[in-house]
């Protein structure tokens, strides 16, 4: 049985909110395992994306334990939760979060950049092969659909084949087809990649793809599905 890339303990998460508790999970238990789409489902203000900033290391819990690759993230001083979002975890957003003046090669190519890693263009490239838009990586953002962009964000978030990948309603601002082209590429993700996906959504299209789901309510596990 191989083991899970994140796992949540107890965890709970309260806000202060001038002065006064706003208590947002209570008491999270979750395992993300290799190669497995998770789904987060819920109505808005459920606790979704609280979860993911919590399992994507840009959280902390108040209280419980989040463990990623089996460090505790709250264990982990700035310089290594840098190295470890950077290394091991990718992010795909609802918005994109492209850079308007950079190429799409540039984009899939920053991160590595930023960690300095050797042959990044050729692993951007590949990437871009891998999403279907090798031919559009010297284009800018504006010259894509909205299709386009996400699997290229997509491609951006896999570029240094991360052990985890993070996405929050990765499908909610594209059409029918667009959407099930990015969610084609998530499930592949960890088909093919070995990826633990996280991905938070309010689409059942989206939710079927998942081997998981994770139904959320007022911050807590309603109930859990598996195939």
């Amino acid at each position: 049985m191989p083991a899970p890339r994140v796992e949540l303990r107890a965890v709970s998460k309260t806000y202060d909110n001038g002065g006064q508790p706003v208590p947002v999970l209570h008491c999270i238990d979750l395992e993300l395992m290799p190669a497995t789409v998770t789904a987060l489902v819920g109505r808005s203000g459920c606790g979704k994306t609280t979860l993911l900033n919590l399992a994507g290391a840009m959280d902390f819990p108040s209280s419980g334990e989040v463990r990623i690759d089996g460090r505790s993230t709250s264990a982990l001083g700035e310089r290594e939760l840098t190295a470890l979002r950077r290394n091991y975890i990718g992010f795909v957003f609802q918005f994109f979060q492209l850079l308007p003046t950079l190429s799409v090669l540039e984009n899939v190519e920053l991160p590595l950049l930023l960690a300095r890693v050797p042959k990044a263009r050729d692993a951007a490239r590949e990437r871009l092969r891998w999403v279907g838009l090798e031919e559009k990586a010297s284009s800018l953002p504006y010259q894509l659909s909205g299709g386009q962009l996400q699997r290229v964000a997509i491609a951006r978030a896999l570029v240094h084949s991360p052990g985890v990948v993070i996405a929050d309603e990765p499908t909610g601002n594209l059409d029918t087809a667009s959407g099930e082209q990015v969610l084609a590429l998530l499930k592949e993700c960890a088909t093919r990649l070995g990826a633990a996906v996280l991905m938070a959504t309010h689409s059942a299209e989206a939710a079927a793809i998942a081997g998981v789901r994770v139904h959320l309510r007022d911050g807590r596990v309603a109930a859990i599905e598996q195939e």
